[in-house]
């Protein structure tokens, strides 16, 4: 290991000191690096107002790129919003939605998962010439029919290389104090059972051949013997964490049950490596945090760091990755001609609390957080674009823009075109971005609560006011709270909502908190805002073609389905980090 480590160093040395390793890629197809954060709030990062959290990492992206005051997910859930941001389109057009309470892929033995006509940015850019990746969190599903065949594995969308978690980080992932005796136990059974399997199948022929005079109700007992062994070893292993909490490189389990707090940095240097062996470009890397998502994960080197228990050393630890990636551009030369995208997939989870310890994230001034559609606090994130020498410095821009945005937006740099045969509700930011124009494309964006639609903004064109129409609330609980801590999540529909009618209505420029609704005595206009969405919401309902809803008739846990890394139950195993340099060849 040490000879390794060392020959790793000569040859980043080696880059260092070659003069052909900054060969420029074109300007036309700059590398592209689109960094993703789990339940981030946008009130938990130094550049978005947090003076008491430490992300200097983030904060330098922000002053060396562009600041999106005004970024909205398309969902305020995981599954849905990640496939929105893949797409570009609303999730109800590609039926990542859901009519029950269950709005993500609740386990990996789902059939669900991203329907394969749809296309994905990364899909663009691969016929674009593009090298593409994406490292960390899939969670838009894995097999369909068999826990073989891999049916949404991230290679299907456009993607040519995956190491990471097909999942999402659930509570029994972390701590598992009992990871390492289990592994250990597990590979002297299997030891046992292959054993005996020999010694009954030789046992079988002996009988046959007539060589010895054996019962064969040993030999029954024997086989017997399996079967009893696994299935008390499947049985026993009911937690998801041994069928939930795996990692893939690829095709192949590379742990299970995953080392969740070393996952993190695992990520990271596969990242590097991609970027790395692809640095004469162009590429697409996509790196999908499992930060900051409970149970939070952290290594011993950040724990007891923040002022604000293990999430604030959770989102200290992920700032520090993000260092070490953007350091990593441009200690390859890369930092002029990569474009480097920062988000979160929606706001903090206000929910995620043991005791008195808030676990989840902080969404600033906004109202709500993760599961709730139609306040503020559940869709706004925090939105980073850095393009050295094609977008200025330090730029802020406090028009609307959205996760789906990125598809349109990566289709015109890299050359590409959006798919013309499909509604793409995503619309390019580089006008906006490089100054051309002043004002977002997006004049309404549609809010959805699973399928249940909740919100609408729109953002007139003659006018700076951006009005939020609210048709469906979550009931929070207990009374008084601001949150819905009795379920977890806030609801989409049935008792724990409320239906407005009229809606409400909020100024979101003069009144971000949405903290006072307008009424027809206090804004004139109420009338002509509240008939124009409604107009609004009649068109893109007539846009929508009804399709199957992965999250509803797909979602259902089917224990067949679940990888496994070994022979069937007996799934546990660990090559940990050992082939994180071989596979660079592997995969060149």
């Amino acid at each position: 290991m040490t000879l390794r480590r060392l020959f790793i160093a000569l040859s980043w040395i080696c880059v260092l000191l070659n003069p052909c390793r900054s060969q420029e890629v074109p300007d036309d197809k700059p590398n592209v690096v689109l960094i993703m954060v789990d339940d981030l709030g946008i009130g938990d990062l130094g550049c978005f107002g947090n003076d008491t959290m430490r992300t200097p990492n983030i904060d330098r992206l922000a002053k060396e790129g562009v600041k999106l005051n005004h970024h909205i997910s398309a969902a305020p859930m995981c599954t849905p919003s990640r496939a929105a941001f893949l797409t570009g389109r609303y999730p109800i057009r590609s039926g990542m939605v859901s009519n029950t309470q269950n709005r993500v892929i609740i386990t990996l033995g789902a059939p669900a998962g991203l329907p394969h006509n749809e296309t994905t940015f990364a899909a663009l850019l691969k016929k674009q010439g593009y090298s593409t990746a994406i490292i960390g969190k899939w969670h838009q599903g894995l097999n369909c029919q068999s826990r073989h065949d891999q049916c949404h594995h991230p290679n299907h969308y456009g993607f040519d290389y995956f190491y990471g978690m097909p999942f999402t980080l659930i509570d029994p992932c972390w701590p598992d104090p009992s990871r390492d005796t289990e592994l250990a136990i597990e590979s002297r059974i299997w030891f046992c059972v292959q054993l005996v399997a020999i010694a009954a199948l030789t046992l079988i022929l002996v009988k046959l051949c007539h060589l010895i005079a054996l019962p064969w109700f040993f030999i029954l007992s024997l086989i017997l013997f399996i079967f009893l062994l696994g299935y008390f070893w499947f049985s026993s292993y009911t937690s998801p964490l041994y069928w939930d909490c795996l990692l893939l490189r690829q095709h192949d389990i590379t742990e299970q049950p995953m080392k969740a707090e070393r996952a993190g940095s695992t990520m990271v240097k596969e990242a590097i490596s991609f970027m790395e062996r692809n640095r004469e470009g162009p590429f697409l890397l996509v790196f999908s945090f499992l930060h900051v998502h409970v149970p939070l994960p952290t290594t011993t080197e950040f724990i007891g760091t923040s002022q604000y228990g293990l999430y604030g050393d959770n989102v200290q630890e992920m700032d520090s990755m993000v260092g070490k990636i953007l350091d990593a551009i441009d200690f390859f030369g890369l930092r002029n001609h990569t474009l480097v995208y920062f988000t979160s997939d929606h706001g903090g989870h206000l929910e995620a609390r043991v005791g008195h310890s808030q676990r989840g994230g902080w969404n600033g001034i906004y109202k709500g957080g993760k599961g709730m559609a139609g306040w503020e606090g559940g869709i706004r994130v925090p939105g980073l674009i850095r393009w050295p020498g094609r977008l200025l410095a330090g730029k802020v821009i406090d028009e609307p823009t959205s996760l789906m945005d990125m598809l349109p937006t990566l289709a015109a740099v890299s050359g590409g075109m959006v798919p013309q045969d499909r509604v793409i509700d995503g619309r390019n930011l580089m006008p906006l971005l490089q100054g051309e124009v002043q004002r977002s494309a997006h004049e309404f964006l549609f809010h959805y609560c699973g399928a249940f639609l909740h919100a609408v903004r729109w953002h007139p064109k003659d006018s700076e006011a951006v009005w939020k129409v609210h048709y469906v609330t979550p009931v929070f609980q207990p009374p008084g709270a601001q949150a819905c801590y009795e379920t977890l999540y806030c609801q989409c529909s049935g008792n724990l909502v409320t239906y407005h009618d009229p809606p409400l209505l909020f100024d979101i420029t003069k009144d971000p908190s949405e903290s006072t609704p307008l009424t027809q005595d206090t804004e004139p206009l109420f009338d002509v805002v509240i008939r124009t969405v409604a107009n609004a919401v009649k068109e893109h309902k007539r846009s929508i073609i009804p399709v199957q809803q992965q999250l509803s008739e797909l979602n259902y846990d089917n224990p067949w389905l679940k990888p496994c890394c070994g022979v069937f139950p007996f799934c546990l195993c660990d090559t940990g980090t050992s082939q994180l340099w071989d596979c660079k060849e592997k995969h060149r």
